[in-house]
């Protein structure tokens, strides 16, 4: 390498920048994302930063950018125009029946990206037969006008185009005669199966796809004769000509997986949960070997279909707000953001989770980087935060009588923040099988490391990993990504012998295709490698299981084994083969990693800080992470700092500095702090309903997942609750209100009946509309849950969930008969 290659993750608050010289050696940088009054964009001010004004020397860029994703947001992409089959209009509209909103009275539709419809007299047969051509010269008009109102992007959907696209082919062709500098195409976005999902990432990509080129140009412009690559939500990097908005969204978040895994490897973890915690929400993954991806998401409210990493994020930020509405102590989902910002950075933000840190002493201002006030040179402002929490305590004070020192309360509030992030992780975890006790966590960004110890003693985790440059390893990942290229196909054949052919010709096809895109990347042959994977569900559901392509009887034997593991049973169901997706991998060449260790060869003893632990203000070792050679050994409670980030090594908790640079922190004891704590607290009352409203989510989530009634998997015409021993709500996922509102008599009525005689492993089920039932195609089973340990307690609380049935009898069919004069008319009654 004869030039200076960079790295940058552009964040909602920061932006990271990892620069490698020449040489081989690694700076970093870190910026605000938004500072308008000191420069115009961050990642290229940064980069001159490190080269002192010139940008000749730099070979190659590659970036990870929330260009996209803000603009989603922010609802700030390309005025959009959607060409449809005639009759399919509102198709993308009306969608499902789950509403965003479910307990609003006054229901709003989700506000949609495109502006205009405009629909196309055509349609081709699910078998390919062409039923009618589409009407060119009728659309011409339509399309000249739409451009001459000033609209730039197109998104052409048309019925079973995933398997017959010439239809969308002569319109898109057409819309590029007419002038449209952006078309998409759903055959060419999204070839899968699902009229609505296709149809709702073609419009993203339309809506994206400029305003990402528009900053493409921008930092091209910048950066003259430079090589620009970008992260994809997939965690693959590839050239700025062919960056889509639908692979943009999670551009950022991506890397920092790619960083974590290579990085949790390194240090012999190959079993670890990602936890990065930025100024504005926290990202949490799962890594066991692998990257994990998903091809179905909600961002921003919208709908996406596209392979991307499974991330899962929450608002829980070191920028999220505190709030305090009078009786409940909030954390987010509102940031802060970089401007104004916590209250800490002078530009007279609220408090936030960062705030509470530097309260505590968490935080040390004199080791935090000082850009903060009007000349961009001061450090954080402690002061404001301490006469923030003193009025916000008053508050709670005069409202509820709780007498909270400022300290108490800014441990609450982290508490809570803490238990959020817990309950993210669960979701990619638990909710998918897999045993988090017996997996590392590996923290990073900016605010993972304040936070460590306490999110992995919420898990009952016992290793934390903070990799060398945790507070920029999301930028690392990215120079360290592969470059990518995926293609996709809807197959929706049997998982059988006689279907093979088919399958593996449609493979090969895709391979040749992901290969070409690579070489005109410049990516040597030698380079090279190529994965191919099914989309595996069974007949009758909607939910897929990915699996390598190899051959039936090893594809099946995989199927049911991820299965069982994620759901806990298997079926006596043939198996569809949904889709194929190959993966043509160009190898980056690794850099020397032995770069990143952060020891500088000089031990220095450590200073001391003020840090509030254990319910009083102590004096605790504060630590540089370069002056730790390896090996030695920091017990908690103690601070460790670092360019990027600050590290609290917890009471109860050791920390190692290993020879790849690493901190590893191990439990050594178990603290009173980490003990359960049974005391009426409205800290742990807002605690408890996000843990028990996480289980009945859970329930949902898993119920969706394995249904094969249309009206569970797609209509999502199904409630879970939680009740205690007498059937009293505790708590429910947010579902059908008139499920909700009766499931308790329904709980109640079954405790009474059957209280005395309920034991391990029964379930009652119950549509009785006398007792709780709303119609009687609405079943409800209920589950009691047991201790079944030492002391057994007997039953715990129930659980309960209700769905709509398709048909339960009666005299019509639908089991909803118009004319019924007695309940047995209507169907079939569990009593």
């Amino acid at each position: 390498m004869t030039g200076w290659e960079f790295w940058v993750d552009r964040g909602g608050t920061f932006t990271d920048i990892v620069a490698r010289r020449p040489d081989g050696g690694l700076l970093t940088r870190k910026l605000l994302s938004d500072n308008p009054a000191r420069y115009a964009d961050a990642a290229v001010a940064g980069v001159r930063e490190l080269l002192d004004g010139s940008t000749e020397r730099v070979e190659a860029v590659r970036m990870g950018t929330t260009v996209a994703t803000n603009a989603l947001l922010e609802r700030k992409g390309e005025r959009t125009l959607l060409v449809i089959t005639r009759g399919f209009r509102d198709a993308l509209r009306i969608a499902y029946q789950n509403r965003p909103h479910l307990f609003a009275r006054h229901i709003e539709l989700p506000e949609q990206l495109y502006e205009r419809v405009v629909e196309v007299d055509e349609r081709i047969a699910a078998d390919g037969t062409e039923l009618r051509a589409p009407d060119l010269a009728a659309l011409e008009g339509e399309l000249r006008r739409a451009y001459e109102d000033g609209i730039r992007a197109v998104a052409v959907v048309s019925l079973h185009s995933h398997l017959h696209p010439r239809h969308e082919r002569a319109v898109g062709e057409l819309a590029e005669r007419v002038g449209f500098p952006q078309v998409s195409l759903s055959s060419e976005v999204s070839p899968l199966m699902k009229l609505v999902p296709r149809g709702d990432t073609t419009v993203v990509d339309a809506y994206l796809s400029p305003v990402l080129h528009r900053y493409i140009r921008h930092v091209a412009d910048e950066l003259r004769d430079v090589r620009l690559m970008f992260m994809q939500s997939n965690g693959g990097l590839t050239e700025a000509g062919q960056f889509r908005g639908k692979d943009a969204v999670l551009s950022g978040p991506a890397g920092g997986i790619v960083g974590m895994a290579r990085m949790s490897e390194l240090a012999g973890h190959g079993r670890v949960i990602g936890f990065d915690m930025g100024g504005t929400s926290t990202d949490v993954s799962h890594f066991a070997g692998e990257y994990e991806r998903v091809f179905t998401t909600r961002i921003a409210g919208v709908r996406l279909r596209a392979p991307m990493l499974d991330i899962h994020t929450v608002a829980a930020g070191g920028g999220s707000v505190l709030h305090f509405d009078g009786s409940r102590y909030r954390v987010g989902p509102d940031s802060a953001g970089a401007d104004p910002g916590p209250a800490c950075y002078r530009a007279g933000g609220p408090l936030t989770v960062t705030d509470a840190n530097v309260m505590l002493g968490r935080i040390q201002p004199a080791r935090f980087p000082a850009v903060f006030g009007p000349e961009g040179d001061q450090p954080l402002d402690a002061g404001a935060v301490r006469d923030g929490f003193a009025a916000l305590a008053r508050e709670i004070r005069e409202a509820t009588g709780d007498d909270r020192t400022p300290e108490q309360v800014a441990e609450g509030y982290l508490r809570i923040a803490v238990a959020n992030i817990a309950s993210a992780i669960k979701r990619i975890s638990v909710q998918q099988g897999h045993d988090v006790t017996r997996y590392a966590l590996t923290t990073f960004g900016g605010a993972g490391g304040q936070h460590a110890c306490k999110v992995a003693d919420a898990l009952g985790i016992r290793t934390v990993l903070v990799p060398p440059m945790a507070g920029v390893l999301s930028a690392l990942g990215i120079g360290l990504a592969d470059i990518t290229a995926m293609r996709e196909q809807s197959v929706e054949a049997p998982l059988t012998e006689a279907a093979m052919p088919g399958v593996r010709d449609t493979a090969d096809a895709l391979e040749a295709a992901a290969r070409a895109e690579l070489r005109a990347e410049d990516v040597p042959e030698d380079r090279v490698r190529t994965a191919r994977r099914v989309q595996l569900r069974y007949d009758g559901t909607d939910t897929t299981l990915t699996v390598d392509l190899t051959d039936p009887d090893t594809m099946r034997r995989a199927f049911e084994e991820r299965h069982r593991a994620t759901y806990t049973f298997t079926l006596d169901r043939d198996i569809v083969v949904e889709a194929l997706s190959v993966e043509a991998t160009g190898l980056t060449p690794p850099p020397d990693l032995s770069a990143l260790a952060p020891y500088e060869g000089t031990p220095a003893a450590p200073d001391t800080a003020r840090v509030h632990t254990g319910g009083a203000w102590r004096d605790v070792p504060l630590h540089r992470r370069e002056a730790l050679p390896p090996g030695d050994t920091v017990t908690g409670p103690a601070i460790i700092t670092e360019a990027g980030t600050t590290t609290v090594v917890d009471e109860g908790w050791q920390a190692t500095a290993n020879d790849h640079g690493h901190l590893v922190m191990e439990r050594t004891s178990v603290t009173e702090s980490s003990r359960p704590d049974t005391e009426v607290d409205p800290v742990l009352l807002e605690v408890f309903n996000n843990l028990f409203m996480s289980i009945a989510e859970q329930m949902g989530a898993q119920l969706e997942s394995t249904a094969q009634s249309v009206n569970i998997k797609e209509r999502l015409d199904f409630s879970c609750a939680l009740f205690d021993p007498d059937g009293n709500l505790v708590a429910n996922a947010p579902h059908i209100p008139v499920h909700l509102g009766s499931m308790g008599t329904s709980v109640k009525e079954v405790v009474r009946r059957r209280g005395a005689r309920m034991r391990p492993g029964d379930s009652y089920a119950v549509n009785d509309p006398y007792h709780g039932g709303t119609h009687l195609p609405d079943i409800t089973v209920i589950t009691p849950v047991f201790g079944g340990g030492p002391g057994d307690p007997g039953i715990l609380f129930h659980v309960a969930s209700r769905g709509h049935h398709a048909e339960i009898g009666g005299i019509a069919p639908g089991s909803m008969p118009a004319g019924s004069r007695t309940i047995e008319e209507e169907g079939v009654l569990f009593d």
